[in-house]
């Protein structure tokens, strides 16, 4: 009786501390409280009602039958816009908070909602090596169907809530599953295409055997020449199946380069996706602390998900305590909050002070300027740490490709968090990477804030095709053009 006494005293005293301060005042400065307080109960409560509801939809096979009757509703929503004129474009009723990108979308109010409620895996085929999903599918369902199974996809983006729908930013139109052999127009076009060319109801992705564990090699580097360096090495070896880097200051940073393998010294199994472990990017400061080098063997989906928990280290600006032993061992198992209700409960005052005072963004560069790029983003910004991600980018047509004519290794480099720069302005200091990026024929992840012009837009990304495509498929009057969803005067 004396802990609920004490706790109900304690919530009385924040409430009238809250009310004397003003719940504004509360919510910029102290966020934490309502985190914790009522964000954290309320995702758990949707967890486990998510969770419940994917395994009675596997157990039942019920996903394919529904699957068709939720596409004919889409259909039957297309055909009432066209019965009434035409008047707006369409966009997908989804909520904007409920997206990927941090901005939520004014066109949801003016444009016509089509409502997607497609969230299922609908099949697996080992045969083929491929599994069916619907578009809302989260890359934490999906890997926790498939790897039980033996299988996962080929690249497994590294947050739980990312839906297929937020990644592959694709379509397929009348429910046409296409091949590039088939129709390799639309092959290319609708990658960035951000649904401008039609609705996706359906995708068939790749997958491939998936082994117990990650054999995972640490590198502290200092000196920008030999981070860089290194990097491009550990990135060029067709062996690695992993590479990654952390970079924490402009002279320091550590070096990953994993394989996937079924077996490990036991001794040095590091299972870092449990919920009292440490945050996944201060694990890896330990070594560059310790400056040595160090190998562990991580289960396989606790690493494609490793950054989930502390959301990269967006979450320690939110709970400042969140990484502390005892914090993680009480709580630990109820973070991190959705970012779709951080989204939605923000509020006015927070948003405009994250869109002054934050950097999210992601920009793929080609890795011969990534030096120039680092000592740019200390100048302009000086986020720490940074996230570097290689990848292959082959020279196709569409949107992406690189300015030569071979396929060019590039790297994705992932800035989040608070400027530390005294002249950072959120529209100049954008503006000013981006035009870095175009310099250096770079690209923007579109979900990020974008000031670009809409003829800086098309100056950095190749729009020849996806025209192309929207005059063929009279797209035009249907969907606005991409820029018109993803520019900053499209958000807010």
């Amino acid at each position: 009786m004396v802990p609920l006494l004490s706790l109900g005293i304690g919530l009385l005293l924040l409430l009238l501390w809250a009310r004397y301060k003003g719940i504004e005042y509360v919510l910029v400065h102290h966020r934490w409280i309502f985190v914790c307080l009522f964000l954290l109960p309320l995702f758990i409560l949707f967890d486990i009602y998510s969770q419940f509801r994917a395994w009675v939809v596997q157990k039942l096979h019920s996903a394919p039958l529904q699957h068709s009757q939720r596409v004919r509703y889409i259909q039957a929503q297309v055909r009432e816009w066209k019965k009434e004129g035409q008047k707006t474009y369409m966009c997908t009723g989804r909520p904007g908070w409920h997206t990927v990108s941090l901005r939520v979308g004014k066109y949801k109010k003016s444009h016509k909602n089509i409502f997607i409620n497609l969230m299922d895996i609908l099949e697996i085929d080992t045969e083929r090596q491929v599994v069916r999903v619907e578009p809302l599918v989260t890359m934490g369902q999906l890997t926790a169907y498939l790897n039980p199974l033996g299988w996962t996809i080929p690249v497994v983006p590294e947050l739980d809530d990312l839906t297929v729908d937020d990644l592959l930013l694709l379509f397929c139109l009348f429910y046409l599953f296409f091949l590039q052999e088939e129709n390799s127009d639309l092959f290319y076009a609708v990658p960035w295409s951000c649904g401008t060319l039609g609705f996706l109801v359906a995708a068939e992705i790749n997958i491939v055997p998936v082994k117990k564990y990650i054999k995972l090699h640490y590198e502290p580097v200092r000196g920008l020449k030999a981070i860089c360096k290194r990097f491009t090495e550990e990135s060029e070896k067709k062996e690695n199946h992993f590479v990654e880097g952390l970079v924490y200051s402009l002279e320091e940073a550590v070096i990953m380069s994993g394989v996937l393998t079924d077996e490990a010294d036991q001794s040095k199994v590091n299972s870092i996706g449990n919920y009292y472990k440490p945050w996944f990017y201060k694990h890896v400061e330990k070594y560059l602390k310790a400056n040595k080098t160090g190998v562990e063997y991580i289960p396989t989906r606790h690493y494609y998900h490793r950054h989930t928990r502390s959301i990269f280290w967006v979450l320690r600006e939110i709970l400042p305590f969140g990484n502390n032993p005892v914090f993680r061992y009480l709580f630990g198992w109820m973070v991190p909050p959705k970012i779709s209700l951080l989204k939605l409960t923000q509020g006015e005052a927070i948003r405009k002070l994250y869109e002054q005072h934050h950097v999210v963004q992601d920009m793929m560069i080609p890795i011969k300027s990534l030096e120039k790029c680092i000592e740019t983003y200390h100048s302009d910004i000086k986020v720490y740490p940074l996230w570097l991600c290689p990848f292959i980018l082959p020279n196709n047509p569409g949107m992406v490709h690189p300015k030569g004519d071979e396929t060019e290794l590039y790297v994705n480099v992932g800035s989040y968090g608070e400027p530390q720069t005294k002249h950072f302005e959120a529209r100049a200091s954008t503006r000013q990477m981006e035009t870095f990026v175009r310099s250096i024929h770079g690209f923007q992840m579109l979900y990020a804030d974008c000031y670009m012009t809409r003829e800086e837009f098309w100056e950095m990304f190749d729009g020849s095709l996806y025209h192309k495509l929207r005059k063929e498929l009279q797209c035009s009057d249907a969907f606005p053009e991409v820029y018109d969803k993803i520019s900053k005067a499209a958000r807010h």
